[in-house]
């Protein structure tokens, strides 16, 4: 099973037929419950009864009751000890709350316990048909009770025994000509018989008896008989059920295939080189943010590609201009007549071979800058000794330009006690502002200032010359690698285009920017390293 959704489909299959099996079980359970349930409602009533006609009798008259009890009603009855009934104390709590113990014996039989009052005895009864037995039983008895009451009054005691005896089923006296029967079965009840009739649904009986000596006929029900679940109707709904599950489940996962077979396919074409493959990310789900961090990754990879091809072509072209001036410069040391005329080529191949080795290092420098961010050991910096540092190492360069301090701000506020402080890398702050200077004085005419501002949370600072300046519609691009404008900031100014894209991805790490705009005080361009001044955790 190869397929991540093949064993998906399999899970899921496996977890439907365990559902049905806990169906199935659970099912028959609650058919136990219920069955036991409909044998205690319609033993309650009568077993009632029969436990508290006892109850003020003495023990002979006790044993010669239960003697008529079962040749009128068919049902062996006994009194017996808690102990001698072999119960546990569940069964034995809920007889003392007056409930009544229905213990299955057979199909259709019974055994039917309850206490007698508050005394350890209990009532046992062997029912062999519970339903029709009971039901002649409960007749009996009521006829029994009512007839030592007046006319009159016993449909009033006969409610007053339902709700107090809580029967698990209808008692009603009628008068014979209000019963629903015909004439023979009438014929038979006013003779003192005891008829059974099925209710009108079909899935009923009811069972009436007439009283000797009154109108009334005693009546019965609806008893309706406990159907259990039946097993074939459970088993069709589970395989329904089931199927209409597993449907559903093939199509959710069906349509999650098919995105991340659209991912396969993407992932494939871009490998094959079509980087500008994406895929369709308009979903807020997982796959649809896996999606859209592909999307990413691809258009990620295909600018860095994109940038590897010009950085390959730049460098190739970099490296040209060196290598034909060291050509041409052999090529004049081998016809050079006198040793003035060969120092002079010798030092014009020596600055070409130091071009190339600034180049190198230069796109070694932003190679490694690329490769992303490194170790950075954050801490605070003095950016007054910066400053004067940068100063120092260049100036010399040029000895035409002067680099000067400008307008500083914020040196003596709040926590400036200890200095113009800000939390940097140091060595990559210090190349930074260095790259910077370094551009400026290649550009400037006579004047390159440094200033900086210091804010509660941010700073900044500015490099600012006084050359010709960059034109606005190029100020968007002036920091991507061997990025050189053709005005008067020509090639003859010296450089490769590295310093500003390294500076740029430096002030990156700083979690600032770079930008870059006119000078106000000299007229130039003006560049400016913007970054909070504490960096926090990083």
């Amino acid at each position: 099973m190869n397929s991540i959704f093949l064993r998906i489909y399999g899970g899921m299959l496996a977890a439907l037929v365990l559902v049905a099996v806990l169906g199935v079980l659970s099912v028959h359970l609650l058919n136990e419950v219920r069955a036991s349930q409909y044998r205690e409602r319609l033993a309650h009533g009568t077993f009632t009864l029969m436990a508290d006609n006892l109850v003020p009798l003495g023990e002979v008259e006790r044993k010669r009751t239960l003697l008529i009890w079962e040749r009128l009603l068919g049902i062996p009855l006994k009194l017996q000890t808690l102990a001698q009934a072999g119960i546990d104390g569940g069964q034995r709590s809920q007889l003392q709350r007056g409930q009544v113990l229905v213990e299955k014996t057979g199909p259709h039989a019974a055994k039917v316990m309850r206490q007698i009052g508050t005394e350890p005895l209990l009532l046992t009864g062997e029912v062999e048909q519970i339903s029709e037995q009971l039901a002649r039983a409960t007749i009996y008895l009521l006829a029994d009770e009512l007839v030592r009451y007046p006319i009159g009054e016993q449909p009033r005691r006969l409610a007053e025994l339902k709700q107090s005896k809580g029967f698990g089923f209808d008692l009603s006296l009628r008068r014979l000509e209000q019963t629903d029967m015909d004439v023979d079965q009438r014929r038979r009840v006013d003779e003192g018989d005891t008829v059974m009739t099925l209710g009108k649904d079909g899935d009923s009986i009811r069972v009436v008896s007439g009283m000797a000596g009154t109108p009334w006929a005693l009546e019965i029900g609806p008893l309706y008989q406990m159907n259990p679940y039946p097993p074939q109707l459970l088993a069709l709904i589970a395989v329904l059920g089931l199927c209409l599950i597993g449907l559903i489940v093939y199509l959710l996962v069906r349509q999650l295939e098919r995105r991340l077979s659209d991912l396969e396919t993407a992932a494939t074409r871009i490998a094959q080189g079509s980087l500008e493959t994406r895929v369709v990310a308009d979903d807020a789900d997982s796959v649809g943010r896996l999606a859209a961090a592909f999307n990413g990754m691809a258009e990620h990879l295909q600018r860095s590609l994109t940038i590897q091809r010009e950085l390959v072509r730049a460098v190739s072209h970099e490296l040209r201009t060196p290598v034909a001036r060291l050509r041409f410069g052999l090529e004049m040391l081998a016809s050079a007549r006198d040793d003035q005329a060969r120092d002079k080529y010798l030092s014009g191949m020596d600055g070409d071979i130091q071009d190339l080795d600034k180049l190198v290092d230069e796109m070694l420098t932003y190679a490694r800058l690329e490769q992303g961010a490194p170790a950075l050991h954050f801490q605070r910096v003095n950016l007054d000794a910066l400053l004067d540092q940068v100063i120092t190492e260049l100036s010399p360069l040029r000895s035409d330009v002067r680099v000067v301090r400008g307008a500083c701000q914020g040196a003596g506020q709040g926590p400036d006690a200890q200095g113009p402080w800000v939390e940097a890398e140091p060595r990559y702050l210090h190349r930074a502002v260095q790259n910077l200077v370094s551009n400026a004085m290649r550009h400037a005419e006579s004047k390159v200032s440094i200033s900086y501002q210091l804010g509660v949370q941010r700073c900044r600072i500015d490099v600012e010359d006084d050359g010709p300046g960059i034109p606005e519609d190029v100020w968007d691009r002036i920091f991507t690698p061997f990025t050189r404008l053709d005005d008067s900031r020509t090639r003859a100014s010296g450089g490769h285009g590295l310093g500003l894209s390294i500076v740029r991805r430096i002030i990156y790490w700083h979690n600032g920017r770079a930008s870059v705009g006119h000078s106000e005080h000299l007229g130039g361009a003006c560049f400016s390293l913007n970054w909070p001044r504490t960096q926090g955790a990083q």
